[in-house]
């Protein structure tokens, strides 16, 4: 379910702040020189993972150096919802992958079905391989199909929002990010 503007505006003032605007920004620089030095000379085929990704995305391509095909893929677990249900594809990986070097990019990594479902379908796909860069990796204590390759920061196990992920459709365009009030 949706918020209205009344509800998204609650949630955010009883929010707790994580991470400031400009640890944010610390990281994303941090994970864009990892990716930098990884992947120069790879020309790598950057697949984007909407509509979470898409501010990562945004902000971290002007940083990467060197040559790139840029694409986008639309797979979700979540909807509007808080917990995670059935992978439902928007659009899906193509045949343009086959031989490349393909860079996977999401907000979060969360229990790593996402992430996984699509690194498998890139490599059924013919890639020749298959990196990942997210911004979050929440740690909850419990092992993960997949891991990423390069990873922004690492956020506690709580529900988050801003910096493209979402709370019930709403916030994602925030800077910083915030947790849920807990309790």
């Amino acid at each position: 379910m949706k918020l209205n503007t009344q509800q998204a505006r609650e949630i955010l003032q009883q929010a707790d702040l994580l991470y400031t605007e400009q640890q944010v920004q610390a990281a994303l620089h941090a994970v864009a020189a990892q990716i930098n030095v990884a992947l120069s000379e790879q020309f790598p085929l950057v697949l984007s993972v909407m509509g979470g990704a898409v501010i990562f995305s945004g902000q971290l391509l002007p940083l990467l150096d060197f040559p790139l095909d840029f694409d986008y893929v639309h797979v979700s677990r979540y909807g509007d919802a808080r917990h995670g249900g059935a992978m439902k594809w928007k659009v899906e990986p193509g045949e343009h992958v086959r031989g490349r070097v393909v860079l996977l990019v999401d907000d979060i990594l969360d229990e790593g079905h996402t992430l996984h479902a699509l690194h498998e379908r890139v490599m059924a796909l013919g890639a020749q391989r298959c990196y990942s860069a997210v911004f979050a990796d929440k740690l909850h204590g419990k092992s993960k199909p997949i891991y990423a390759d390069f990873v922004g920061m690492q956020i506690p196990d709580r529900f988050v929002f801003g910096y493209g992920m979402d709370i019930q459709g709403a916030w994602r365009n925030l800077p910083a990010i915030y947790a849920v009030k807990e309790g």
